[in-house]
């Protein structure tokens, strides 16, 4: 089966259903499947090719969706980025893709070509011609196997690196994810996360497999959490799948003095960890709502564990990531590669599965380090994927996220995950945002926070919530978090501002 199975069987169903809108209008699936046919048949024209690279450089819309689409018909591979990127990023993941060709528009090819890009190579948007493209053929050249996108992320030594996934990775996740949460073609879509973050793929692929209406939310207004409430209920938006900071600015804000979210009825998050406090209150005024926290790695396909909130926690407990998804298998193992089964004992992090990517683009020897053999099975190749991620269970047999292993810090002889620090700070009222780093040279631990609290009082707070060797010795009080683009704290900024800065 592959992911073109889906959008072929939605377009036979419900040709004339809405598919994907956005601030310029819709598309009905039996448009975009056109659109995508034409995009096939131009790269095709170009260059018949396979399972090579193509990057999508569009801003965000219903245009991209059909850039995609036209390049998986082509039997090809999408690399989605931002416009608005400085274009040394786009660069840097230009030289590890080395993409055959690029699709763009008039306005963003020239930008293209300014940098270097031979014009030759890019397809302009605009200038796409009806065409005829040969479906049948296109299915007898594709197999389950064969990349699909490839997604870059930030590595730990500042080269990006390309995950590579496949239909049979996005087919694994998106056949769990709608029947765990009963999607079907009743759902409206409100996409908040960037195309170039793997949570769009639960919106994209789930609206191409169900026919639910995808809309594309304008990104300005989620700066403006009024425009952004208004926008989901002149939709009736019933599912989202948001990044915590998103939902966590309109608890902050208290958007719900003053608005209510009728038609909302599944809330979806990951990417980051969300707090109980600001999410108690989402559960305070949209109680009949389901409510889901999702972690996942991008190397993954996304999701491999989630937890549907299923009772009550305080505002200082941390959230369950929960239990793992059906055809995944989750291995918490120690420094010494033995299973941990214990409650309470912390082990990384690793997955095996139909989910498990085939690696990095151009870049096998990360791959090599981090997809690996099962430690744990000498009898055949078995390949598990290392997140660096540490966790341990809970007395119910719950997961729980304890942080990066690369968020672990020796301070006064303790190792100390920075995690449980924002965790325990994140419960005090009038607190709004916070986040823990590590200052190296000073061997200080660092925290920065918003909200209406001063630093004596959270200083008071944490020496009361924390053991003593655990506790801050420095605060810095921020009007405003930095965010990076896919909605999460910008952490290497706030450390390059306000520590390495310093030294």
């Amino acid at each position: 089966m592959l992911v073109l199975n889906y959008i072929e069987e939605t377009c036979l169903r419900h040709p004339d259903r809405p598919a994907v809108t956005d601030e310029q209008g819709s598309y009905t699936f039996a448009e975009l499947r056109s659109k995508a046919l034409y995009i096939a048949a131009a790269i095709k024209r170009h260059a018949d090719f396979s399972c090579a690279p193509i990057l999508v450089y569009l801003p965000k819309g219903k245009e991209c969706i059909v850039s995609f689409l036209g390049i998986v018909y082509s039997g090809n591979v999408y690399t989605p980025t931002n416009v608005n990127f400085p274009f040394p990023a786009v660069q840097s993941i230009i030289e590890i893709l080395k993409p055959r060709l690029f699709i763009s528009d008039r306005k963003n090819a020239a930008k293209l070509c300014k940098n270097g890009v031979d014009a030759k190579y890019i397809i302009i948007y605009e200038d796409v011609v009806p065409a005829e493209f040969d479906v049948p053929k296109a299915f007898l050249q594709l197999i389950d196997t064969d990349p699909v996108y490839v997604f870059f992320t930030s590595g730990s030594t500042g080269v990006p690196k390309g995950v590579t996934i496949s239909h049979k990775n996005i087919i694994d996740f998106i056949e769990w994810a709608q029947k765990r949460f009963r999607i079907d073609g009743q759902h409206i879509i409100g996409n908040q996360a960037p195309f170039y973050f793997d949570t769009s793929i639960l919106d994209i692929y789930l609206c191409f497999k169900t026919g639910a209406h995808m809309h594309i939310i304008p990104e300005k207004f989620f700066a403006f959490p009024v425009k952004l409430i208004q926008y989901v209920n002149e939709k009736e938006i019933n599912f989202i799948f948001w990044v915590p900071s998103v939902l966590c600015n309109i608890a902050n804000k208290d958007m719900f003095k003053n608005f209510e979210l009728p038609h909302l009825r599944k809330i979806l998050f990951a990417g980051e960890v969300m707090p109980n406090k600001q999410l108690n209150y989402w559960r305070k005024h949209l109680p009949n709502c389901l409510y889901a926290n999702l972690y996942g790695p991008t190397e993954i396909t996304v999701i491999c564990i989630y937890y549907i909130v299923d009772r009550d926690f305080t505002d200082e407990e941390p959230l369950p990531i929960g239990v793992p998804c059906e055809n995944t298998g989750i291995l918490l193992l120690d420094e010494n590669d033995n299973l941990v089964v214990e409650c309470g004992v912390r082990g990384e992090i690793c997955v095996r599965g139909a989910s498990l990517s085939h690696g990095y683009w151009n870049n096998a020897q990360k791959t090599a380090e981090v997809f690996c053999q099962n430690p744990l099975n000498p009898h055949y190749p078995e390949k598990i994927y290392r997140t660096g991620d540490l966790a341990h269970y809970n007395d119910r047999g719950e997961i729980m996220f304890d942080g990066r292993k690369d968020f672990q810090i020796k301070h006064l002889g303790h190792r100390i995950e920075l995690g449980e620090i924002e965790t325990a700070s994140s419960s005090l009222n009038g607190l709004k945002t916070v986040s823990a780093d590590y200052d190296n040279i000073k061997q200080e631990i660092v925290l920065f926070f918003s909200g209406e609290v001063d630093e004596k009082e959270l200083r008071l707070f944490l020496l009361n919530q924390l053991p003593k060797y655990m506790a801050p010795t420095r605060f810095i009080k921020l009007d405003k978090f930095p965010y990076n683009d896919n909605g999460k704290i910008d952490r290497k900024m706030l450390k390059s501002k306000f520590i390495e800065g310093q030294m």
